[in-house]
This record gives C-alpha cells, sequence and structure tokens, in this order.
C-alpha cells in the first residue's frame, strides 16, 4: 500500500520532467565542453532522442530507471498501487524506446543510452561519455 495519499503522489508525479533533467544538464556540460555542437530533442526522430550528434550521426537516449524499467536496477521497482495502470504503461515505454532504437539503427545512427542511475556517479558517466565520442 501507498505511504501517501493519491492526490500527494499525483502531485509528486507531475513535478518530474522529462527535458532538462539533471543528467542531462551533466551530459550538455560535457559536451559543450568538449566544444562539441548537439542538438536536442529532434522531433523528426524516432524518440526524439535527448541528445544527437548530427554530424557523428550518433543519438543518446538518458533514460530514468524507472519509466524505462532499467533491469538489474533498484530504481525501476514496479509502484505498489495502481498496477493495471502502471504495469502496462512502464512496458509501453520500454517498447516503444527499443522500437525507436531499432529504426534509427536502421537509418545509420549509432544510439547509446545513459541511465539515470549512471548519471549518479559523475567520473563514470564522463568515462562513459568519452568512449561514445
Amino acid at each position: 500500500m501507498d505511504k501517501i495519499t493519491k492526490n500527494q503522489r499525483s502531485w509528486n508525479m507531475s513535478r518530474i520532467k522529462s527535458k532538462n533533467t539533471q543528467p542531462e544538464k551533466i551530459v550538455k556540460k560535457f559536451l559543450s565542453k568538449q566544444e562539441i555542437k548537439y542538438r536536442l530533442h529532434v522531433k523528426k526522430l524516432p524518440g526524439k532522442p535527448d541528445i544527437v550528434l548530427n554530424k557523428e550521426r550518433k543519438v543518446i537516449f538518458i533514460n530514468g530507471c524507472f519509466w524505462h524499467q532499467h533491469k538489474g536496477c533498484k530504481r525501476q521497482a514496479m509502484p505498489k498501487t495502481n498496477i493495471k495502470y502502471w504495469k502496462p504503461k512502464l512496458k509501453r515505454n520500454a517498447k516503444k524506446q527499443k522500437q525507436d532504437i531499432k529504426q534509427l539503427k536502421k537509418e545509420g545512427w549509432k544510439v547509446y543510452v545513459i541511465w539515470e542511475c549512471e548519471a549518479k556517479n559523475e567520473n563514470r558517466l564522463i568515462k562513459k561519455l568519452r568512449k561514445i565520442l
């Protein structure tokens, strides 16, 4: 059972951002320091990737562990209330992104995913970004 009221839960969920998140800010800061040009949330590409490096034909998705159900991560826990809503919703999110990634690869893009939990350790994240670039 949920420890907070339905209204409190609704308020909490309404405050979760999909753009300009903390992990996204770290990635943008790193790319700017490296003087790498990028675009944000390109609507013309499948899945509207968070970061698009046109010149290199690379896209980066910065995923929330909960919203995209990061396997093996403690942050991907399924809510204990309203399971009829959440289970299909979160499955759809993960399935849709798999399809988007498949389509992007088909179109010749190199696709990378950075998970929210990876961004908690800035040094580890920067190492991953260096490998991507």
